[in-house]
């Protein structure tokens, strides 16, 4: 890990990391240590400042296991859910802007993206056909595989600024690079604000699947093999919100102590197999399930 700071500045840490919880882990305790206090549009009058820091994180196989955090502030059959939302959009029927609901999803920006002026009034006109941009991504890098273009955006600078909750990612970049034995595509995301503590590890476990399905696409489309290479992930604003401390310290201080491969799962575990198998069947009778069990 690298750290440049002084004052006034946001620190600026740089992670790199074989698997997706050996990264947790490190970005939890590197802003933890690192990170400026800073508040947030989110705090309660009560609430501490933040933990906040800019942050590069590489993964260099997202697929290595141990692939599953067990302390990761949910479980399961919530990430089965998220990475469902992300990768084939089972809720983007509860975009519903006008009755105040959802503003957006990942899914829709990326598989259905149309920027509209105001994005709270029904009868707002929408002056640009649906884009599908991991469509696009998948048929660039097929065509011109050293492409420097194949990215997806989701930012609406006409609607996203006048709403309370805007999308945290911005961008998705991807590039294919020979390597003697076929392709390798390497995905970078880039997002405005992370909470690291909460949302981090579900974001990462679900766009990486995204960027196994880009892979394949591509592969059956130039008949040649793709596998997934390494993940990059930068956030402006990636952070531990003051309101979650208390939670925080406990598990900051399990990862001090001993190896975290003692925190983890293999994603072919038996008990995390079970509860995802669980969750799928579930999500295939109905995708509120899950909403609706919580209540």
């Amino acid at each position: 890990m690298t750290v440049l700071t002084s004052n006034g500045l946001i620190p600026t840490l740089t992670i790199t990391a074989d698997n997706l919880p050996e990264a947790w882990e490190k970005a939890v305790l590197a802003v933890w240590d690192k990170g400026i206090e800073i508040k947030t549009q989110y705090d309660k009058p009560d609430d501490p400042p933040s933990k906040d820091a800019t942050v590069m994180i590489t993964v260099a196989n997202p697929f290595n296991e141990p692939r599953i955090h067990k302390n990761f502030p949910g479980g399961p059959e919530e990430l089965e859910v998220y990475r469902q939302e992300v990768v084939h959009g089972i809720h983007d029927h509860w975009i519903d802007p006008a009755a105040g609901k959802w503003t957006y999803t990942y899914h829709e920006r990326l598989f259905a993206y149309s920027p509209v002026e105001d994005i709270r009034n029904p009868g707002t006109t929408r002056p640009f056909r649906r884009i599908d941009q991991i469509e696009y991504i998948v048929d660039a890098l097929s065509a011109a595989m050293h492409t420097r273009r194949a990215q997806a955006v989701t930012w609406m600078p006409t609607a996203d600024p006048k709403t309370d909750d805007p999308p945290c990612l911005q961008r998705i970049w991807c590039r294919l690079v020979a390597d003697g034995k076929g392709w390798v595509l390497n995905m970078n995301t880039h997002w405005r604000s992370r909470d690291l503590y909460k949302a981090w590890f579900m974001n990462v476990f679900a766009l990486t699947d995204l960027q196994r399905r880009i892979a394949n696409r591509i592969s059956a489309n130039i008949k040649s093999p793709v596998r997934v290479g390494r993940y990059v992930d930068i956030s402006d604003s990636l952070h531990i919100y003051g309101s979650y401390f208390k939670d925080a310290a406990k598990e900051v201080a399990k990862m001090r102590s001993g190896s975290y491969t003692e925190r983890t799962w293999e994603s072919n575990h038996p008990a995390f197999e079970m509860m995802t198998e669980e969750a799928r069947a579930n999500l295939a009778k109905d995708p509120d399930w899950y909403a609706k069990a919580r209540g």
